[in-house]
């Protein structure tokens, strides 16, 4: 089945230890789509400026991934620069230039109406719930959010979650939202709010997953080769979402395997600045590390 993911796309700016690099395609929605499209067709929705590059463009309908959403307005692209250190977490923003970005107003159309599966992508929770209002017979429903949201639009969020099956968050976030310390008391906190299953994710310690009557932890993969962790959560967010668009069932299993397939596709994001890596992935790549990751935590 399709899935229909509504998020940003950007022109990010980004500096580690290792290099820099300006202006590169990224975006919640891009990210997320460029890892769903190996499990599931894949709807984007979001807005560009009138100065993004058609080469971007291109590059995601090469990819099979249907960009009839993508809207273009007067102005410039939404613009993100950031700066890690030698840790690779929580990036200092340098500049966030929201640009056309700032009055986004998604258009649904018709045919995007009929998508079962949903992700609202890391936006303003009004535009998630309006978002959400158009869907009409959904299979399944996830989000995702900041720390940002949650500060400033806690109501809106709590609302929101009444309505989603799956709720993608880090571990701050969660212990922001909830007031609680611990990790499990604010998983089952969240699941109380309404969605049927928690993915919490751990950058580089991995992921838990928290569904009903059971707890699943995912270990990370073990990397070699780490540039830049940018879009990583979104990856992540991408494939398991097209596992379960996916899968005739949505039971235990399918819910374990796609956090792990979460868990795969996110080590090709950090491979390399923006898409690169992302955009070359092959089935035989996935299925490879796959294997490498069932030895890795057999024991």
């Amino acid at each position: 089945m399709s899935i229909l993911v509504v998020g940003s796309v950007a022109l990010d700016s980004i500096k580690t230890p290792l290099a820099r690099c300006r202006d590169v395609l990224g975006g919640s929605a891009t990210y997320f789509s460029m890892a769903a499209r190996h499990f599931s067709p894949v709807s984007l929705v979001a807005v560009v400026g009138t100065d993004f590059p058609a080469g971007y463009a291109r590059l995601l309908e090469r990819k099979g991934i249907d960009t009839s959403g993508l809207m273009y307005e007067k102005g410039k692209t939404f613009r993100w620069e950031g700066e890690y250190g030698w840790d690779f977490q929580n990036p200092k923003t340098i500049a966030t230039h929201l640009n056309v970005f700032s009055h986004f107003n998604p258009s649904i159309s018709a045919r995007h109406k009929k998508c079962r599966n949903v992700f609202l992508a890391n936006i303003d929770p009004r535009i998630q719930e309006a978002v959400r209002s158009h869907i009409k017979s959904p299979r399944l429903v996830a989000c995702d959010t900041m720390n940002y949201w949650i500060e400033s639009k806690r109501s809106r969020l709590v609302h929101l979650l009444k309505k989603m099956d799956i709720f993608f968050l880090n571990e701050s976030e969660a212990r922001e939202l909830t007031g609680e310390s611990s990790i499990v008391k604010a998983a089952k906190y969240i699941r109380r709010m309404g969605p049927q299953a928690v993915i919490i994710k751990k950058g580089e310690h991995g992921s838990l997953l928290f569904a009903d009557n059971y707890v699943f932890s995912v270990p990370a993969y073990l990397l070699e080769n780490l540039y830049d962790p940018t879009g990583a959560g979104d990856t992540f967010a991408g494939a398991v979402m097209g596992c379960l668009a996916g899968a005739k069932r949505l039971n235990r299993r399918a819910l374990k395997m796609a956090v792990v397939y979460g868990t795969i596709m996110s080590t090709f994001a950090v491979e390399s600045f923006s898409l690169k890596r992302l955009a070359s992935v092959t089935k035989s790549d996935i299925e490879k590390r796959l294997r490498l990751f069932r030895k890795l935590t057999l024991f």
